[in-house]
């Protein structure tokens, strides 16, 4: 099975499909504490984020959806990454059998609402070509992340426990009204 990936150009970035030299930077992005703090686990080794490189590919060929590289425009490089992905989490009926959205900014791009610029775009795709519920996963302290979920219309399903982490389960019936 074969898709197509789409490109999703917004004023200020594009969403693009991952490519073999966008690793590099994948794998420095996922290693940078500053990144990972506020996201259950530590930085990733380089072997780990070569899996998840690889899941993220092969996820849109299975799926028809996954995640994009985040590129604003005149940078050559990623600046992270948002989109779709069924994480198999064991965290319930309520919320395995979703499509999870997931946003990864770097540090440097943070604070320039390049987030929800790249998060809202995905979203719409997601809305036109998928739709349905989409699920999430946030902690507590992420409160960047909670301010972009809760502009796009998630709200909160319960707590739950990851590892020694407390995260917020959040859902989406559709778009915002």
């Amino acid at each position: 099975m074969s898709r197509t990936i789409p490109t999703i150009n917004t004023s200020r970035l594009t969403l693009r499909a991952m490519r073999a030299e966008d690793f590099p930077r994948f794998a420095q992005i996922w290693a940078t504490p500053e990144v990972v703090e506020h996201i259950s686990g530590g930085p990733r080794t380089k072997a780990h984020s070569w899996d998840v490189f690889l899941r993220n590919a092969g996820h849109w060929q299975i799926s028809g959806f996954g995640q994009w590289a985040i590129q604003p425009h005149g940078l050559r490089e990623m600046a992270g990454q948002a989109g779709f992905f069924f994480g198999s989490r064991g965290l319930g009926e309520d919320f395995d059998p979703f499509p999870e959205s997931g946003w990864v900014v770097a540090p440097e791009a943070q604070g320039k609402g390049l987030g929800l610029d790249a998060v809202q775009a995905a979203h719409d795709w997601f809305d036109r070509v998928i739709a349905g519920r989409t699920v999430c996963i946030i902690t507590p302290e992420n409160a960047a992340s909670l301010r972009i979920a809760r502009a796009l219309g998630y709200s909160l399903m319960r707590e739950a426990e990851m590892g020694d982490d407390v995260v917020y389960l959040m859902t989406r019936k559709g778009p915002p009204a």
